[in-house]
């Protein structure tokens, strides 16, 4: 085996490197249009946990990521609330998951704005309202 075998350019590394510095970049502005810390994209658990409160739901969804199968469901569901917060529909929570490196520097970058949870604050307002525990109150 020769040295030249497993030898890479370093072009190539340093465009990986920009790639994925941009992925960061435009996930990292979609938490900030969402009122969220920008810096909570790069932690990794932590970060499911904020998409939840960007989707709206409970911070206990981020347990259940770890759950064989189910994670798949809890994926799908969370980004597709977080595309409804966004003013988005469905084809663009396909996009999120099939292409995200195309669909989260659209959130990111893009004229999207953060419409609250569920893509509406004033129902997502009175569904908690209407569901309070009474330790809540």
């Amino acid at each position: 085996m020769d040295y030249y075998d497993f030898y890479i350019p370093t072009s190539v590394i340093l465009l990986f490197v920009a790639f994925v510095i941009f992925i960061i970049a435009a996930q990292w502005k979609t938490f900030e249009k969402a009122g969220q810390p920008g810096w909570a994209c790069i932690i990794p658990i932590y970060n499911i946990y904020i998409m939840t409160k960007i989707a709206g739901k409970p911070g206990y969804w981020t347990l259940l990521i770890f759950i064989p199968f189910v994670n798949f469901v809890i994926i799908v569901w969370l980004y597709n609330m977080i595309s409804k917060s966004f003013g988005k529909d469905e084809g663009f929570t396909a996009g999120l998951i099939i292409l995200g490196f195309i669909f989260w520097p659209i959130l990111g970058y893009g004229s999207a704005k953060y419409l609250g949870p569920f893509g509406d604050r004033a129902a997502f307002d009175a569904y908690q309202e209407k569901n309070k525990f009474d330790f809540e109150q």
